[in-house]
């Protein structure tokens, strides 16, 4: 049987950061809004961003375009923006090769996540993806790792690895789906989470380790 590796999308694969950025910068530029609305956004999408932030952004700003323009425009500058690195696209396609099942279980709106999986060609590797806005539950809780798995043709009393950066999200949600997990390092590990199996410094460690797993 296919083992089973599920990873996190923003700040695992992807930087988000960088693209976010990178993306609101593109969209005032494109459409002439000022430093205020541009600080708005970074301010406001920081953490995750969704359509309803739209909505909002248009009636601080009284803007004209809809906020469906708004946020399609914000999704496609998302998109145009991140990056996912060639040795990580290498390193998806040599698990596939070697007998593993790639599953994505991200949290966030479903245009907007869908739409970096399909830009940056992570989309194309990946055997199953279940985003938080399919069925309006994140992460930790157990169903997005459950449909991930689902969606990849598997169960998780199959076992298989979650790869994260978030401790509580990602890594303790994995723990409880009955994952082995592999953390990519961002700051201290929090005491009141049981420690990871393996904290790597970079996803292309994290490959490695489930490439030269024998379990």
């Amino acid at each position: 049987m296919r083992r089973l590796a599920i990873f996190d999308l923003d700040g695992t694969l992807v930087d988000r950061q960088e693209a976010f950025s990178e993306a609101v910068a593109a969209l005032c530029r494109t459409r002439g809004f000022g430093a205020a609305a541009e600080q708005w956004l970074l301010t406001e999408l920081a953490e995750r961003a969704n359509a309803a932030d739209f909505v909002r952004f248009r009636e601080a700003f009284g803007l004209d375009e809809s906020a469906g323009q708004l946020w399609q425009a914000y999704v496609d500058a998302m998109a145009a923006a991140v990056r996912c690195r060639p040795a990580v696209l290498d390193g998806l396609a040599q698990l596939r090769a070697t007998g593993w099942t790639i599953g994505i279980a991200t949290n966030g709106a479903s245009e907007i996540q869908r739409a970096k999986l399909a830009a940056t060609g992570i989309g194309d590797l990946a055997d199953g993806i279940a985003v938080s806005g399919d069925i309006e539950i994140r992460k930790p809780d157990v169903r997005l790792f459950e449909l991930a798995a689902a969606r990849c043709g598997r169960e998780l009393s199959e076992g298989g690895w979650m790869i994260g950066d978030n401790p509580g999200g990602d890594i303790e949600g994995g723990r409880r789906a009955g994952l082995r997990t592999i953390w990519l390092r961002g700051g201290p590990w929090p005491d009141t989470i049981p420690a990871p199996h393996h904290a790597v410094d970079d996803i292309t460690n994290a490959i490695s380790l489930l490439l030269n797993d024998s379990e």
